[in-house]
């Protein structure tokens, strides 16, 4: 019976001693599980928290790429503005450029119009060479013209008129170079009203203040006809000797020596 039982033994201590070491794996393998599971959790927990810092992370540099843009936007908005405000600042500093480029063309011209007026004023009033019976002499503008005005009276017909207006011109121009004209012109004018006296006057000015003019010759013979006029016979036929003495070679001396041969 003990031998029977300590067979049995020996047959069921394997199977506990296999019993044991499977409850041992067992038991080893729900601890291996356990640490497994473990270990997941924290590896999920790892991951969680990676996740969430990289979401955030990116979450913030979202946020720093929506404000960069912003502020890019802000910038380029504002430059955009700026660059607008150049331009215009650019076409108003055009616009007055300009308007001064206008405002200096048309202040140059009325100046040349100015200094146009003025130069014509100025030549006017200046005086100018003029030739008048063989003689050029220089003469200012209202000299010249009233010298002109006279002789066109005399040339109407006006001889009274023509005496006036060049005793005029003689009181006013004493030195003018149209004097010894104007002498001439006054005594022929006389001569023509009969003031035989005074017409004789104003050639014998002539001749004595201007001999070599080119009237001198011609005055002394319409002297002698003043005188001729006044019945001087003397007077005049030593006017005409004179003229002839005087001026040979003149048209005047050749009709004064037709006159003397008359006149003896």
């Amino acid at each position: 019976m003990m031998s029977s039982l300590m067979k049995r033994f020996a047959h069921a201590a394997p199977v506990a001693l296999l019993l044991c070491l499977g409850a041992g794996q067992a038991f080893a393998g729900l601890f291996d599980d356990e640490e497994a599971r473990r270990a997941i959790l924290d590896l999920r927990q790892r991951i969680e928290v990676l996740r969430a810092d990289s979401d955030q992370k990116i979450a913030d540099e979202a946020k720093r790429n929506a404000e960069d843009a912003a502020q890019l936007r802000r910038s380029l908005l504002e430059l955009q503005n700026q660059l607008e405000a150049s331009r215009a600042d650019t076409a108003k500093l055009r616009g007055q450029v300009e308007q001064l480029a206008r405002d200096l063309a048309e202040a140059q011209r009325k100046q040349k119009d100015s200094s146009q007026v003025l130069e014509d004023r100025l030549r006017k009033l200046e005086p100018s060479k003029v030739s008048v019976d063989g003689r050029e002499f220089f003469a200012e503008p209202s000299e010249k013209r009233d010298f002109e005005a006279a002789l066109a009276v005399f040339r109407k017909g006006d001889f009274a008129t023509a005496q006036s207006v060049f005793l005029d011109f003689l009181n006013r121009y004493p030195t003018s170079g149209y004097r010894p004209s104007s002498l001439f012109w006054l005594g022929s004018a006389q001569y023509a009203t009969k003031d035989y006296k005074d017409a004789q006057a104003n050639f014998r000015s002539l001749v004595q203040q201007s001999g070599d003019h080119l009237r001198a010759p011609e005055a002394l013979l319409a002297l002698a006809n003043c005188q001729s006029e006044l019945k001087d016979i003397k007077a005049a036929r030593k006017t005409l000797e004179e003229l002839i003495a005087s001026y040979p070679s003149s048209e005047a001396a050749s009709a004064a020596k037709d006159r003397l041969a008359r006149l003896k």
